[in-house]
Protein backbone atom coordinates (compact mmCIF):
# COMPACT_ATOMS: atom_id res chain seq x y z
CA UNK A 1 0.00 0.00 0.00
CA UNK A 2 0.93 3.02 -0.89
CA UNK A 3 0.46 7.01 -1.68
CA UNK A 4 -3.15 8.58 -0.12
CA UNK A 5 -4.22 5.03 0.18
CA UNK A 6 -1.38 4.66 3.05
CA UNK A 7 -2.40 7.87 4.81
CA UNK A 8 -6.10 6.35 5.07
CA UNK A 9 -5.72 3.23 5.57
CA UNK A 10 -7.70 2.30 8.86
CA UNK A 11 -9.23 5.65 8.97
CA UNK A 12 -13.27 5.24 9.92
CA UNK A 13 -14.39 8.78 11.68
CA UNK A 14 -17.21 8.07 13.21
CA UNK A 15 -20.43 9.28 12.74
CA UNK A 16 -21.54 12.94 13.77
CA UNK A 17 -24.82 14.62 14.50
CA UNK A 18 -25.67 18.71 14.49
CA UNK A 19 -28.94 20.40 15.08
CA UNK A 20 -30.22 23.66 14.05
CA UNK A 21 -33.57 26.08 13.60
CA UNK A 22 -33.80 26.87 10.05
CA UNK A 23 -33.95 30.75 10.77
CA UNK A 24 -35.43 33.11 7.15
CA UNK A 25 -32.12 34.60 7.16
CA UNK A 26 -29.84 32.87 4.68
CA UNK A 27 -33.47 32.46 2.21
CA UNK A 28 -33.94 35.98 2.08
CA UNK A 29 -29.98 36.58 1.56
CA UNK A 30 -29.06 33.95 -0.88
CA UNK A 31 -32.36 35.25 -2.42
CA UNK A 32 -31.28 38.83 -2.67
CA UNK A 33 -28.00 37.53 -4.47
CA UNK A 34 -29.83 36.30 -7.03
CA UNK A 35 -31.85 39.40 -6.98
CA UNK A 36 -35.23 37.40 -6.51
CA UNK A 37 -37.74 37.69 -3.69
CA UNK A 38 -37.65 35.03 -1.25
CA UNK A 39 -39.59 32.62 -1.51
CA UNK A 40 -40.24 31.70 2.16
CA UNK A 41 -41.80 34.19 4.62
CA UNK A 42 -43.02 32.77 7.65
CA UNK A 43 -42.48 29.34 9.68
CA UNK A 44 -43.41 26.30 7.85
CA UNK A 45 -42.66 27.60 4.21
CA UNK A 46 -40.95 24.70 2.87
CA UNK A 47 -37.24 25.60 2.23
CA UNK A 48 -35.98 25.01 -1.83
CA UNK A 49 -33.81 22.22 -2.04
CA UNK A 50 -30.40 22.73 -1.73
CA UNK A 51 -31.19 25.75 0.39
CA UNK A 52 -30.16 23.55 3.48
CA UNK A 53 -26.37 24.47 2.49
CA UNK A 54 -26.93 27.45 4.16
CA UNK A 55 -27.64 26.19 7.55
CA UNK A 56 -25.78 23.75 9.60
CA UNK A 57 -22.31 25.47 9.04
CA UNK A 58 -19.19 25.06 10.76
CA UNK A 59 -17.52 27.60 12.02
CA UNK A 60 -13.84 26.67 12.96
CA UNK A 61 -11.43 29.36 14.53
CA UNK A 62 -9.50 31.43 12.21
CA UNK A 63 -6.14 29.94 13.92
CA UNK A 64 -7.61 25.85 12.45
CA UNK A 65 -7.39 27.53 9.12
CA UNK A 66 -5.21 26.29 6.55
CA UNK A 67 -3.31 27.75 4.05
CA UNK A 68 -5.98 27.37 1.00
CA UNK A 69 -8.66 28.94 3.47
CA UNK A 70 -10.20 25.32 4.35
CA UNK A 71 -9.80 23.82 7.75
CA UNK A 72 -6.53 21.95 8.75
CA UNK A 73 -8.24 20.08 10.55
CA UNK A 74 -11.68 18.15 10.34
CA UNK A 75 -13.75 15.04 11.44
CA UNK A 76 -14.19 14.11 7.97
CA UNK A 77 -11.00 15.51 6.47
CA UNK A 78 -8.49 12.56 5.16
CA UNK A 79 -5.39 12.68 7.00
CA UNK A 80 -3.61 13.37 3.93
CA UNK A 81 -0.48 16.31 3.45
CA UNK A 82 -0.64 19.41 1.30
CA UNK A 83 -4.20 18.50 0.90
CA UNK A 84 -6.03 20.08 -2.05
CA UNK A 85 -9.99 20.20 -1.98
CA UNK A 86 -12.65 19.85 -5.09
CA UNK A 87 -16.59 19.36 -4.61
CA UNK A 88 -17.41 16.89 -7.43
CA UNK A 89 -20.82 16.04 -7.33
CA UNK A 90 -24.25 14.61 -4.99
CA UNK A 91 -27.33 12.76 -4.95
CA UNK A 92 -30.47 14.12 -3.20
CA UNK A 93 -33.46 12.78 -2.21
CA UNK A 94 -36.54 14.61 -0.65
CA UNK A 95 -38.69 12.71 1.41
CA UNK A 96 -40.38 15.82 2.99
CA UNK A 97 -39.56 19.33 2.60
CA UNK A 98 -37.72 20.75 4.77
CA UNK A 99 -39.55 23.71 6.70
CA UNK A 100 -38.20 27.37 7.76
CA UNK A 101 -38.57 27.46 11.81
CA UNK A 102 -38.13 23.43 12.50
CA UNK A 103 -35.22 22.32 14.12
CA UNK A 104 -33.36 19.96 11.98
CA UNK A 105 -30.72 17.25 13.05
CA UNK A 106 -27.98 16.81 10.53
CA UNK A 107 -26.95 13.13 11.21
CA UNK A 108 -23.40 12.69 9.01
CA UNK A 109 -21.44 9.41 8.29
CA UNK A 110 -18.68 8.68 6.07
CA UNK A 111 -19.82 6.19 3.15
CA UNK A 112 -16.70 5.41 1.14
CA UNK A 113 -12.96 6.73 0.51
CA UNK A 114 -11.60 5.88 -2.92
CA UNK A 115 -7.65 6.44 -3.92
CA UNK A 116 -7.70 6.74 -7.57
CA UNK A 117 -5.42 7.65 -10.42
CA UNK A 118 -6.31 10.90 -12.82
CA UNK A 119 -4.35 13.48 -15.45
CA UNK A 120 -3.11 15.56 -12.57
CA UNK A 121 -1.66 12.26 -10.52
CA UNK A 122 -3.19 10.38 -7.04
CA UNK A 123 -6.64 11.24 -5.60
CA UNK A 124 -9.23 10.85 -2.95
CA UNK A 125 -12.51 10.48 -3.32
CA UNK A 126 -14.79 10.79 -0.50
CA UNK A 127 -18.34 9.74 -0.04
CA UNK A 128 -20.80 11.62 2.61
CA UNK A 129 -24.13 10.82 3.42
CA UNK A 130 -26.03 13.41 5.45
CA UNK A 131 -29.28 12.58 6.73
CA UNK A 132 -31.66 16.03 7.76
CA UNK A 133 -34.27 14.72 10.50
CA UNK A 134 -37.56 16.74 11.12
CA UNK A 135 -39.58 15.96 13.67
CA UNK A 136 -37.82 12.51 14.05
CA UNK A 137 -38.23 11.41 10.76
CA UNK A 138 -35.74 11.81 8.10
CA UNK A 139 -36.89 14.16 6.06
CA UNK A 140 -33.29 14.88 2.98
CA UNK A 141 -31.14 12.47 2.10
CA UNK A 142 -27.69 13.70 0.65
CA UNK A 143 -24.57 11.98 -0.75
CA UNK A 144 -21.86 14.32 -1.29
CA UNK A 145 -18.96 13.31 -3.56
CA UNK A 146 -15.55 14.98 -2.30
CA UNK A 147 -11.92 15.17 -4.07
CA UNK A 148 -8.69 15.55 -2.50
CA UNK A 149 -5.21 15.49 -4.01
CA UNK A 150 -1.67 15.95 -2.42
CA UNK A 151 -0.18 19.50 -3.72
CA UNK A 152 2.82 20.69 -1.82
CA UNK A 153 3.43 24.49 -1.31
CA UNK A 154 5.46 26.24 -4.06
CA UNK A 155 4.47 23.14 -6.60
CA UNK A 156 1.39 25.17 -8.14
CA UNK A 157 -0.10 23.22 -11.69
CA UNK A 158 0.30 25.22 -15.14
CA UNK A 159 -2.23 27.79 -15.31
CA UNK A 160 -4.90 26.48 -17.00
CA UNK A 161 -6.27 29.65 -20.05
CA UNK A 162 -9.39 31.55 -19.20
CA UNK A 163 -12.20 30.62 -20.97
CA UNK A 164 -14.01 32.40 -23.58
CA UNK A 165 -17.79 32.54 -24.20
CA UNK A 166 -19.49 32.69 -27.15
CA UNK A 167 -22.73 33.80 -27.81
CA UNK A 168 -25.08 31.76 -26.90
CA UNK A 169 -27.57 29.96 -29.33
CA UNK A 170 -31.22 31.49 -29.94
CA UNK A 171 -33.41 30.44 -27.29
CA UNK A 172 -35.55 27.21 -27.79
CA UNK A 173 -39.30 27.69 -26.19
CA UNK A 174 -39.01 24.46 -24.86
CA UNK A 175 -35.89 24.85 -22.78
CA UNK A 176 -35.53 26.74 -19.00
CA UNK A 177 -32.60 28.93 -19.61
CA UNK A 178 -31.09 31.59 -17.08
CA UNK A 179 -27.84 33.45 -16.39
CA UNK A 180 -25.34 33.87 -13.96
CA UNK A 181 -23.05 36.66 -13.67
CA UNK A 182 -20.36 35.80 -11.45
CA UNK A 183 -18.52 38.54 -10.96
CA UNK A 184 -16.02 38.60 -7.46
CA UNK A 185 -18.23 40.53 -5.25
CA UNK A 186 -21.18 38.04 -5.85
CA UNK A 187 -18.27 35.04 -5.29
CA UNK A 188 -17.98 36.79 -1.82
CA UNK A 189 -21.20 36.90 -1.01
CA UNK A 190 -21.68 33.30 -1.15
CA UNK A 191 -18.35 32.64 0.53
CA UNK A 192 -20.28 34.92 3.10
CA UNK A 193 -23.49 32.78 3.43
CA UNK A 194 -21.50 29.88 3.07
CA UNK A 195 -19.07 30.80 6.06
CA UNK A 196 -16.39 29.19 3.41
CA UNK A 197 -12.92 30.69 3.66
CA UNK A 198 -11.44 28.75 0.65
CA UNK A 199 -8.95 30.84 -0.85
CA UNK A 200 -9.81 30.09 -5.07
CA UNK A 201 -12.66 31.89 -4.46
CA UNK A 202 -11.73 35.08 -3.33
CA UNK A 203 -8.13 35.73 -3.42
CA UNK A 204 -6.79 36.69 -7.00
CA UNK A 205 -3.22 36.21 -6.22
CA UNK A 206 -3.30 32.91 -4.41
CA UNK A 207 -5.67 31.02 -6.89
CA UNK A 208 -3.50 32.03 -9.71
CA UNK A 209 -0.53 31.57 -7.89
CA UNK A 210 -0.55 28.48 -5.86
CA UNK A 211 -3.73 26.62 -7.64
CA UNK A 212 -3.25 27.35 -11.08
CA UNK A 213 -6.62 28.47 -11.87
CA UNK A 214 -6.64 31.84 -14.64
CA UNK A 215 -8.92 33.25 -12.16
CA UNK A 216 -11.39 33.34 -8.94
CA UNK A 217 -13.26 29.75 -9.16
CA UNK A 218 -17.26 29.63 -8.86
CA UNK A 219 -18.69 27.34 -6.26
CA UNK A 220 -19.60 24.64 -7.13
CA UNK A 221 -22.70 24.39 -4.67
CA UNK A 222 -23.38 27.92 -6.22
CA UNK A 223 -23.77 26.22 -9.77
CA UNK A 224 -26.01 23.26 -8.37
CA UNK A 225 -28.14 25.76 -6.98
CA UNK A 226 -28.28 28.01 -10.74
CA UNK A 227 -29.15 24.18 -11.93
CA UNK A 228 -32.33 24.10 -9.71
CA UNK A 229 -33.27 27.77 -9.62
CA UNK A 230 -34.94 26.25 -13.00
CA UNK A 231 -37.76 24.10 -12.05
CA UNK A 232 -37.83 26.40 -9.01
CA UNK A 233 -38.85 29.10 -11.15
CA UNK A 234 -40.26 27.47 -14.31
CA UNK A 235 -42.74 24.53 -12.34
CA UNK A 236 -42.91 26.28 -8.82
CA UNK A 237 -46.21 23.91 -8.39
CA UNK A 238 -43.83 20.85 -8.68
CA UNK A 239 -40.75 20.35 -6.52
CA UNK A 240 -38.13 18.74 -6.80
CA UNK A 241 -37.98 14.89 -5.70
CA UNK A 242 -34.43 13.67 -6.60
CA UNK A 243 -31.23 15.96 -7.75
CA UNK A 244 -28.17 14.76 -8.74
CA UNK A 245 -25.28 16.57 -10.06
CA UNK A 246 -21.62 15.92 -10.89
CA UNK A 247 -19.27 18.79 -11.52
CA UNK A 248 -16.82 18.85 -14.65
CA UNK A 249 -14.65 21.92 -14.89
CA UNK A 250 -14.58 24.98 -13.34
CA UNK A 251 -16.52 28.04 -14.12
CA UNK A 252 -14.02 31.37 -13.20
CA UNK A 253 -15.05 35.02 -12.19
CA UNK A 254 -16.10 37.64 -15.15
CA UNK A 255 -17.36 35.10 -17.93
CA UNK A 256 -21.11 34.03 -17.64
CA UNK A 257 -22.46 31.20 -17.64
CA UNK A 258 -25.70 29.72 -18.94
CA UNK A 259 -28.21 27.23 -17.28
CA UNK A 260 -30.52 25.03 -19.30
CA UNK A 261 -32.90 22.69 -18.79
CA UNK A 262 -34.72 20.30 -20.90
CA UNK A 263 -38.18 18.80 -19.28
CA UNK A 264 -39.05 15.24 -20.17
CA UNK A 265 -42.45 14.34 -18.29
CA UNK A 266 -41.00 13.99 -14.84
CA UNK A 267 -37.89 14.07 -15.87
CA UNK A 268 -35.77 17.21 -16.25
CA UNK A 269 -31.88 16.90 -17.56
CA UNK A 270 -29.63 20.51 -16.63
CA UNK A 271 -26.16 21.58 -17.59
CA UNK A 272 -24.55 25.02 -16.87
CA UNK A 273 -21.17 26.41 -17.90
CA UNK A 274 -19.77 28.85 -20.30
CA UNK A 275 -21.60 29.31 -23.81
CA UNK A 276 -19.84 27.46 -26.41
CA UNK A 277 -17.44 25.48 -23.77
CA UNK A 278 -17.97 22.26 -22.24
CA UNK A 279 -20.35 22.29 -19.54
CA UNK A 280 -19.24 23.03 -16.11
CA UNK A 281 -21.71 21.02 -14.44
CA UNK A 282 -24.43 18.13 -15.57
CA UNK A 283 -27.58 16.90 -13.56
CA UNK A 284 -30.49 15.60 -13.62
CA UNK A 285 -33.70 16.16 -11.61
CA UNK A 286 -37.47 14.67 -10.94
CA UNK A 287 -40.92 16.28 -10.59
CA UNK A 288 -43.09 15.54 -8.01
CA UNK A 289 -46.86 15.79 -9.46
Amino acid sequence: MTGLAEHVAGWAPRPVEVSTRLDRWPSAAFAALLDQPSPVEVDGDPLPLGWHWFHHLEHPAQADLGDDGHPAHGHFLPPIPDRRRMFAGARLEVHEPLRIGAQVVRRSSLLEVTPKHGRSGEMLFLTVRHEYLQDGAVALTEEQDIVYRSQRPGSAPATAPAPVAAEPPPADPRVWRMRLDPDPALLFRFSALTYNAHRIHYDQTYVTGVEGYPGLVVHGPLLALLLLELPRRNAPDRPVGTFEFRLTRPAFAGVPVIAEATPDGERIGLTAGVPGQPASITGSASLRS
